[in-house]
């Protein structure tokens, strides 16, 4: 499971940066290999719901513990599964909505509709329409800002060098956020909001004043002008590559290791613990288990993101992944549950709109949505099959 959230999941978080040659596929693999490791590891979580996004009441089970676990065992397989056969095709799916459908497809024929939270299921089902077109919205408006005060002007070299230390500034002010107040929540740090946006706007400023004297320095030799914008837009675009890979290690991590967690926990207590620790050689293996899918299954997904949708460069690549990072940090923000595939490809939409229509590969887009649609019922039907078979062999 881990290694297939590698090859879906984190492959479409990297897909821009690849796709805009701002990283080559073994320097995004390297990336993820260090900040998914260490985001896994170091704040992955070490205390992990025993049911994933409580849709499923633990309290179902508590009368038969190894029917949970067998329950449990199918999810990941039927998950697993899923992820395989769409990171096959190249298509960005969410793996939160995968692995939620294969336990609500197990719980209803363990234990009867009843079981599942329906109410969890219709935020879910509002995820499927708001993440896409807040970030395609938020992705269109930077990117739209960019071309009018940078691209489009005559001398975009000179107006890259003006403005590149505000963009800075908006980049680090949403990233230190986003550590703060989503990222690191496993940390606990606790802050009120309005005091981590003290912080971070502290540490954007002084990023920004440095970076503002560095890009006094910066000369264009043998470029053209758009070459030397490009080529500064990449290093924005590296930075939030790379905070996109530690948080998601952070964060995501869970859904590969938590229904592991569980049934390590029933195999030890013979009982239904509501959370459970997470030993550190499980995030361990979580971690490892993400970057090697990565490497190993990753190109399809990052090919569809980064050049089948719509033609990338690193201007429209940050312009999707800041649009992307802000929307889930906002959302999150307003408890609005968002899924991080839907946010980032909606963003890659984004862009290719402010360009025209035309520019977008309506094919590939209309592929990718369904796909969206069919995880939950697909995973659901799946983990049915598996829990049956289970069932029959143990």
């Amino acid at each position: 499971m881990a290694m297939n959230i590698g090859g879906n999941d984190v492959a479409n978080a990297m897909g821009t940066s690849v796709g805009s040659k701002a990283l080559t596929f073994k320097q995004a693999v390297l990336v993820a290999a260090i900040f998914e490791f260490a985001g896994s590891v170091l704040v992955g979580s070490h205390v992990t719901n025993t049911i994933r996004k409580g849709i499923v009441d633990p309290a179902h089970f508590m009368a038969d513990p190894r029917l949970l676990m067998l329950g449990m065992l199918a999810a990941l397989l039927s998950a697993a599964f899923f992820l395989q056969l769409a990171t096959a095709f190249g298509l960005p799916v969410s793996t939160t909505h995968s692995i939620v459908g294969a336990v609500v497809g197990f719980s209803i024929i363990a234990r009867g509709f009843s079981s599942v939270d329906w109410s969890k299921f219709a935020q879910i089902f509002l995820s499927w329409i708001i993440s896409p077109f807040a970030g395609a919205t938020i992705a269109f408006l930077t990117f739209t800002l960019v071309r009018l005060k940078i691209l489009d002007k005559e001398h975009p070299d000179r107006e890259a060098k003006r403005y590149a230390p505000f963009l800075i500034f908006m980049v680090i002010t949403i990233l230190v956020l986003s550590f703060i107040f989503k990222g690191l929540k496993n940390l606990r740090l606790d802050l009120p909001f309005l005091e981590a946006l003290f912080y971070s706007v502290i540490v954007a400023l002084i990023v920004a004043l440095l970076s503002a004297l560095l890009l006094r320095k910066f000369t264009r030799k043998k470029q053209t002008q758009m070459e030397f914008v490009e080529g500064i837009f990449k290093y924005l675009q590296i930075m939030t590559a790379c905070y996109v890979a530690f948080a998601h290690g952070a964060n995501d991590v869970a859904n590969a290791i938590g229904p592991l967690a569980a049934i390590i926990s029933i195999i030890k207590t013979n009982s239904v613990i509501m959370k459970v620790n997470v030993p550190l050689w499980v995030l361990t293996f979580g971690g490892a288990g993400i970057v090697l899918g990565l490497a190993l299954f990753g190109m399809n997904v990052i090919k569809t993101v980064g050049e089948k949708i719509t033609e990338i460069t690193p201007s429209r690549g940050f312009s999707a992944e800041f649009g992307a990072a802000t929307t889930v940090l906002v959302f999150s923000r307003l408890g609005v549950p968002i899924s991080t595939t839907h946010t980032l490809v909606g963003a890659v939409i984004g862009v290719g709109f402010a360009r025209g229509i035309g520019s977008l590969n309506m094919l590939v887009i209309r592929d990718i949505v369904a796909s969206w649609f069919i995880t939950l019922p697909a995973t659901a039907v799946i983990s049915v099959v598996v829990f049956e078979i289970l069932k029959l062999i143990f």
